[in-house]
């Protein structure tokens, strides 16, 4: 029988997380979470195994991963991008920095700095969706409600400037109202460019959030996530819709 190495979770915010325990304890598989301090709610890891780091503790994360002898890292949550000074790199992390120079004011080379250097260390980086069957989103029109030519010619407008921000490591979001662009994610994260851009409404249909992942993005760690949070946000901010790739995003709870 082929038994399955130990996994390391490391959780950041939201429902992820213990979506991938829920799924190593139905398989039987053992497991650890490594969760970030300030970014993981501590409701959902209660009597769990694992420890807290803060996000600036690489080093002593890997000592933790080590001890556990986990063998297989996933990367799960959301993680508020911090200051340099709110950091307070250890000795790891910091050589992590050096290496990255300026690079590693981008969220996607940071990320992508990072599994490079967990592998060097020995472990072996998957993507989520290996172990949640089914939670990538599907071609098509996933609600009850189909888009109009209004709404599709956002859609193509916001897959444009999604793009182009993708490619300058900014931002995997974008809200167009009926061609204008309203909005553009950055630091704030998605749910805070949907409550942003709801001052900039104007009159007329409502906009339309898009979604993509970045150009050339290692597809095993910050892929777009649409939970019903951001469904309840965008509903509240007055959008019409979401769209997000097909096979390049991941849906739960809607």
């Amino acid at each position: 029988m082929n038994i399955a190495s130990k996994l390391g979770i490391v959780a950041g915010s939201g429902p992820l997380p213990a979506r991938l325990e829920e799924a190593c304890r139905a398989a039987g598989r053992d497991y650890f979470v490594l969760a970030i301090k300030g970014h993981a709610e501590a409701e959902r890891f209660a009597d769990r195994p694992g420890c807290w780091i803060r996000l600036g503790e690489a080093g002593k994360g890997i000592e933790f991963l080590r001890a556990e002898k986990v063998e297989e890292l996933v990367f799960a949550g959301a993680v508020r991008r911090p200051s340099l000074m709110e950091l307070r790199p250890d000795r790891w992390t910091a050589r992590l920095l050096a290496r990255l120079g300026r690079a590693w004011i981008g969220d996607d080379a940071l990320l992508s700095a990072v599994v490079r250097s967990v592998e060097e260390e020995g472990f072996r980086v998957i993507a989520p969706d290996s172990l949640l069957k089914g939670v990538l989103t599907r071609e098509g029109v996933l609600g009850s409600v189909a888009p109009d030519q209004d709404s599709l010619a956002d859609i193509q407008r916001g897959i444009q400037v999604a793009r182009s921000l993708g490619a300058h490591d900014i931002g995997q979001a974008v809200i167009v109202q009926l061609g204008i662009v309203l909005g553009v994610e950055a630091a704030e994260g998605t749910n805070g460019l949907i409550e942003r851009c709801a001052a900039l409404h104007r009159k007329g249909p409502g906009g339309v959030l898009v979604k993509i992942p970045k150009p050339g993005q290692d597809r095993r760690i910050d892929l777009p996530a649409i939970g019903m949070g951001t469904v309840e946000t965008s509903a509240a901010a007055g959008l019409r819709g979401i769209a997000v790739a097909a096979g390049g995003a991941i849906m739960f709870d809607v």
